[in-house]
């Protein structure tokens, strides 16, 4: 996303939420603090369902864009509790509307999908399940926690039905597929989200990580990184382990490659920006005395700004096209793969909601001193024009944060096969800072 187009983008987005938000009264914190009792009276009855729907999913996770179970046992819960839900938007994807008298329409958004990797937590819900990923049964994991994001969502919107005396306007609660493959949202888009349904005016998203839980994380500006992947097929000649003279070795290209391309990252892009260029998976050969005749190579693009974008990604295709011609290799093939712009939460929207988080959760309320690295493709929200807050949700619990520490270690973040956030509180904390959020701006 350009500088300008953020610019007016937010600008835009500041004077939507004046006219059609703004007009109900912020809540003062000790009313913020009546809410959040009410909020947790409802969840001491509610939690245990919850958290067994959190071990459901989280033992049965299913990759992107066949998330068929994960999205019809959440389509079965909406309906229960009186919205009106639409399946299979976006291919996999579910739309769950509830109406209760004029006012704005706020989205809440969850993801559906999972990762292709392997659980090693050792929980006794622990995921053993498999899917097909490029071509072959590959172990899936909920490795990101979007498990804990459904069962806050599912709370969420059960919190604000119970409370909906106290609110007016419209709910549209989406269940998002395939945000893992940076595809999920723009196919909800293009399967009529804003246009089938009305446009919200502004929407909020959360995520668990591996800071203390209990706590929230907040930030107006950039929140996320950019992001874009790369493939790259280095071409070579097969030969006997034994005769290498014979080959042009494509393993060799490959390594060379992963090592080269840091000298992109910290010879041309500026050291005090962020951006990051890496492989994460290579694929080449089948025995160890056979030299392939082709190596398969796929890694990440991360950045905040336009430049060190570009930098970066010229940086992936000369280095390729290079290492490849000092080993005598016809030219690789380089896909790249634009995927997800940074996500960029809305100023008036922030200023709304942060001091009703503060009022909730005190000291454990932080304003975050920059973006994360990792992305997201609610991103394409923002950018079809609905104003946002996301936040960070903590998932460990101070004991567990403690011994990692007295260890010196750093707990296990998302992505790893060994994440697992504490069901209990992170749950509940999702549930009250997104039903007071949208309280916050539905608030009567």
């Amino acid at each position: 996303m350009n500088q300008i187009f953020r610019s007016v983008l937010l600008a835009g987005a500041a004077a939507v939420l004046a006219s059609s938000v703004q007009a109900a009264a912020p809540a003062k914190p000790a009313e913020v603090v009546k809410q959040k009792a009410q909020i947790d009276a409802g969840l001491d009855k509610a939690y245990p369902h919850l958290e067994a729907l959190y071990r459901d999913i989280h033992q049965h996770p299913e990759l992107a864009f066949q998330e068929t179970a994960t999205a019809a046992k959440l389509a079965k819960e909406m309906r229960d509790l009186g919205f009106e839900v639409t399946e299979h938007v976006g291919k996999t994807g579910i739309v769950a509307i509830y109406k209760n008298g004029p006012g704005p329409t706020v989205m809440v958004r969850t993801e559906l999908d999972a990762l292709p990797m392997e659980e090693k937590t050792g929980l006794p819900f622990a995921s053993h399940a498999t899917q097909m990923w490029q071509g072959k049964p590959t172990p899936v994991d909920h490795s990101c926690g979007h498990d804990i994001h459904m069962a806050a969502w599912l709370g969420a919107a059960q919190q604000l039905v119970a409370m909906r005396s106290q609110w007016h306007g419209t709910l549209m609660f989406i269940g998002q597929p395939a945000e893992e493959a940076i595809g999920g949202a723009k196919a909800m888009i293009a399967d009529g989200l804003f246009t089938r349904w009305p446009k919200p005016d502004l929407g909020f998203a959360q995520h668990v990580g591996p800071g203390p839980a209990g706590g929230v994380s907040y930030r107006a500006g950039v929140w996320s990184s950019n992001a874009d992947g790369f493939e790259i097929t280095f071409f070579g000649r097969g030969a006997h382990g034994s005769r290498p003279q014979l080959s042009i070795d494509p393993v060799m290209e490959a390594a060379r490659f992963t090592v080269d391309l840091q000298s992109v990252v910290s010879r041309e892009k500026d050291p005090a920006v962020f951006g990051v260029a890496g492989v994460g998976a290579i694929q080449a050969g089948s025995a160890g005395n056979i030299i392939p005749d082709q190596a398969v190579v796929r890694g990440t693009i991360r950045s905040y700004d336009p430049d060190t974008r570009k930098i970066l990604k010229s940086g992936v295709d000369r280095t390729a096209k290079a290492v490849a011609e000092m080993a005598k290799a016809p030219a690789p093939k380089v896909d790249m793969d634009q995927g997800a712009d940074a996500v960029v939460n809305d100023a008036a929207i922030t200023a709304r909601i942060a001091p009703l988080f503060k009022a909730a959760f005190g000291e454990q309320a932080v304003e975050a001193a920059g973006p994360g690295s990792a992305s997201e493709d609610y991103s394409e929200f923002v950018i079809a024009g609905v104003p946002s807050l996301y936040w960070g949700l903590g998932g460990y619990e101070a004991k567990t944060l403690a011994d990692y520490k007295a260890k010196g270690e750093v707990p296990p973040g998302n992505h790893t096969p060994q994440f697992a956030p504490a069901p209990e509180p992170s749950i509940r904390t999702g549930v009250e800072a997104m039903t007071l959020a949208v309280l916050g701006v539905l608030g009567k």
